[in-house]
C-alpha cells in the first residue's frame, strides 16, 4: 500500500563447506626412505674406498678400466661372422672400435710377449707387481706366524722363562713382526741405570735370536727408558742409556746366531715413544722392541726409472 513501508527481505547468506581432502597418502615417507638408505650406501661406500688398501683400488680401478674390442659391419652378428668384400660390394663398412668393460687381466700384455719373443720390449704390467707384493706379504705373513708360535711354545716350555711370558708381547704390524720385550714392577731387564742385562732377560732374547735367525728379513732394534728423568756417571741422558741397551740386546742376538748383516738399524729412543703414554713413568714403558722388517719386492728398472 501507498505510504506504508516495506518489510525488508532477510538476507540469505549461502556458505559454501568445504570439506577436508582426508588422508593424502605415505608416498612421501616411501621416498624419503629410499633417500636416507641411498645415502647411507653412499657413504659406505666412501669410507670403504677411505680404508681400503692400494692394492685393492688398484684391482678395481682395473676391473671398471676399459678394454677396446673392434668390431667391423653394421651388426653386431658382423662382428661374429664378418661379410665377405663380394657381399659388402665396392663400399666396406669401417671398422668401429667399441669400448667394453672387462676384468683385469692378470696375463701377459702383447708388449710382454713381444719382449718375450725378442721382437720388440714391453713394460711389465703393474698388476704383476702388484700379485708379485700380495703373494710376498702372505709368506712373510705366514713366516711370522709360524715363528711367533715358535717363540711363544720355546718360552712357555722353558722352566726359566715360562713365569716371564708376560713380560712378551708380540705383533705383525704393517712394518713387519715387532716383539717386545718389556719391564715389570720388581722384575727388570737391565740393571738399574746400565746396559747390563739380567740373566733371564739375556735368555729371552736368546730365544728370539734362534727363532729369528733362519728368516731373510732385516732387523731393527729399539731401545726405549721411561719418561723419567735420568743422569749417568758420565752425564749420560736417557738417549745414551736407551742405545746403550738396544746395543746390548744386539750383541746377544749376535751370539744367538743372527748374522750381523741382518741388522738394519739400532736406534735409542729414550722416552719419545712410550707404550702407555697416559702414563710415561711406568715401568713398562722401558723396553726393548725387536722388529723383523718385511722385505720390498724387486720392482724392475724401467718402472724405477733406471736402466
Amino acid at each position: 500500500m501507498a505510504g506504508e513501508e516495506e518489510t525488508p527481505r532477510p538476507i540469505i547468506k549461502k556458505v559454501k563447506k568445504v570439506e577436508g581432502g582426508g588422508h593424502h597418502g605415505g608416498a612421501w615417507k616411501v621416498a624419503y626412505a629410499d633417500f636416507t638408505t641411498a645415502m647411507m650406501a653412499f657413504f659406505m661406500l666412501l669410507w670403504l674406498l677411505n680404508v681400503a688398501p692400494p692394492e685393492t683400488l688398484a684391482g678395481l680401478a682395473d676391473y671398471f678400466s676399459p678394454t677396446t674390442a673392434a668390431v667391423s659391419g653394421r651388426s653386431g652378428v658382423d662382428a661374429i661372422n664378418p661379410p665377405s668384400e663380394d657381399s659388402m660390394g665396392s663400399n666396406p663398412s669401417p671398422a668401429v672400435l667399441i669400448a667394453q668393460p672387462g676384468p683385469p687381466q692378470t696375463g701377459p700384455t702383447s708388449g710382454d710377449q713381444q719382449g718375450a719373443d725378442g721382437e720388440g720390449g714391453g713394460d711389465p704390467d703393474i698388476r704383476d707387481i702388484i700379485e708379485a707384493a700380495n703373494r710376498i706379504r702372505e709368506q712373510e705373513d705366514l713366516s711370522f706366524e709360524q715363528m711367533q708360535e715358535q717363540l711363544r711354545l720355546a718360552i712357555q716350555q722353558s722352566p726359566t722363562l715360562s713365569d716371564m711370558s708376560d713380560q712378551l708381547i708380540m705383533e705383525i704390524t704393517e712394518d713387519g713382526m715387532k716383539i717386545q720385550l718389556i719391564d715389570k714392577d720388581r722384575r727388570a731387564m737391565f740393571r738399574q741405570g746400565t746396559d747390563e742385562l739380567y740373566n733371564y732377560a739375556r735368555d729371552m732374547l736368546v730365544e728370539i735370536g734362534q727363532s729369528i735367525q733362519d728368516l731373510p728379513n732385516r732387523i731393527t732394534l729399539q731401545g726405549h727408558t721411561d719418561g723419567g728423568n735420568f743422569t749417568g756417571t758420565q752425564g749420560g741422558s736417557n738417549w745414551e742409556l736407551s742405545a746403550d741397551r738396544a746395543n746390548s740386546a744386539r750383541r746377544v742376538l749376535d751370539d744367538s746366531g743372527v748374522t750381523g748383516d741382518r741388522f738394519f738399524e739400532v736406534i735409542g729412543k729414550a722416552g719419545t715413544d712410550p707404550l702407555y703414554p697416559d702414563n710415561p713413568t711406568r715401568s713398562e714403558n722401558r723396553r726393548i722392541t725387536v722388529l723383523i722388517l718385511r722385505e720390498a719386492p724387486v720392482v724392475p728398472p724401467n718402472l724405477t726409472g733406471g736402466n
